[in-house]
């Protein structure tokens, strides 16, 4: 993916969230606005209700102006205009708040027209929760006489504990804000680390290619000298120079096949084949380097056709030997089975080698993962040759799995979509 498709992916989906969290806060914010409404209305209801009590019974009649008034959003007074008692006015404001499910705190004061002033009645909870004591103060208002006030202290909390529903959402979004946040973050973090590393491999590589070619080249000069060939040990020690030359150059192309294949991934040459005499050349081509291992074919047929890249399938059978070789403490014994089963073609490598513990087994195809086991030490590697092979696999769409063997050794099985 190039990094401005990349780029323009993350921020599409940073405005989506952000978006998102901007409407929630605003539905937020108007559900708050509706709640503080609706209790309003609920409020006003109920203190028509408790007027019209207080006027039940007495030759006074409710004016036709409305005598609730609100004053401020917890503060309402309610003109009377009659003589009431402050213990009938307590009753009915309980019992017309429990109608409605008014279920807040509220305090109340009524004004006393001999003394000129507000004469505070009670502090009612309706919640749970107590209240510690405090001293309210009441204004008093001009032009009326016989009228009370209703001051509601936890308004405030008891409409947010009413949108709990809408705050745990808010919080969800905004969770989900920072973890995409801090995802993001971290995916350009290791793709930086991901450019750094192949950058340095690619670079590190190439240095070593330019010093080696020349050691190769001075190595089989040199060993064509005739001082080097008359003296024996001379001889063994330049050929030992260019055998591990060759052994580190193909060390340095597979990184850089494997450095290539993470920046723009391999094509495949897919071509129809019969897979037993690739198979057989690449044995052939392996038991020059290994002569004591012995490597057999059991197969049905050999008839049998595949369509795959050869070049690649080569040195995927290649690396599996390799491994199955190296990693082996007695005479190396590989069998190479070529089976069918409904629409698959099945080809296993049973090796005699010391195996993998299980903990490690879902590792393997890891890049530069290498096992720690008694053969850690003495071969040699950077842990490329499974991944390799896995990644071929995968541009094949081909299956592979790994067993222990019941004795000794494991069994790599490759599934081959087949078709007869």
């Amino acid at each position: 993916m190039k990094i401005n498709k990349l780029n323009s992916i993350i921020l599409l989906g940073l405005i989506a969230i952000i978006s998102i969290l901007v409407a929630q806060l605003l539905w937020t914010k108007e559900a708050f606005t509706l709640e503080q409404k609706k209790l309003s209305q609920k409020t006003h209801i109920a203190l028509l209700e408790v007027a019209k009590k207080l006027y039940e019974g007495t030759n006074h009649e409710l004016p036709a102006q409305n005598p609730v008034r609100k004053i401020a959003n917890d503060y309402y007074i309610v003109n009377i205009d009659n003589e009431f008692e402050p213990d009938i006015l307590e009753f009915y404001l309980k019992t017309e708040f429990k109608k409605m499910n008014i279920t807040t705190d509220f305090e109340y004061a009524m004004y006393n027209c001999q003394s000129d002033e507000m004469i505070y009645g009670n502090y009612i909870s309706l919640s749970d929760k107590g209240r510690a004591k405090q001293s309210v103060h009441f204004p008093k208002h001009k032009n009326l006489v016989y009228y009370f006030a209703i001051r509601f202290p936890n308004e405030t909390s008891y409409l947010f504990s009413s949108m709990r529903f809408w705050f745990i959402l808010s919080i969800a979004i905004i969770l989900i804000l920072l973890i995409y946040v801090y995802s993001i973050f971290t995916l350009l973090q290791q793709k930086k680390y991901s450019e750094l590393q192949r950058d340095f491999i690619n670079n590190m590589t190439h240095e070593f290619k330019t010093p080696l070619s020349s050691i190769l080249i001075a190595s089989k000069y040199l060993s064509e000298q005739n001082p080097i060939k008359e003296d024996k040990k001379l001889h063994t020690y330049t050929n030992i120079i260019i055998n591990q030359s060759h052994k580190l150059n193909n060390h340095i192309e597979k990184i850089l096949n494997i450095a290539k294949s993470d920046y723009a991934p391999l094509e495949l040459k897919k071509e129809t084949v019969f897979i037993v005499p690739v198979i057989e050349e690449t044995i052939e081509n392996i038991q020059l380097k290994y002569p004591e291992a012995s490597i057999k074919i059991e197969s049905i047929s050999d008839e049998f056709q595949i369509e795959t890249d050869v070049f690649h399938f080569s040195n995927l059978v290649y690396n599996l030997l390799d491994n199955a070789i190296k990693y082996c403490n007695e005479k190396p014994e590989i069998t190479i089975g070529i089976t069918t089963e409904n629409s698959t073609l099945k080809l296993t490598f049973i090796d005699n080698g010391i195996g993998i513990s299980r903990k490690n087994i879902s590792f393997i195809f890891d890049k530069f993962y290498r096992a720690q086991n008694e053969k850690s030490n003495e071969v040699n590697g950077f842990g490329l040759g499974l991944y390799y092979v896995k990644e071929i696999c995968n541009l094949h769409n081909w299956k592979i799995k790994v067993e222990n063997n019941l004795t000794n050794g494991i069994t790599i099985t490759l599934s081959i979509p087949y078709k007869k």
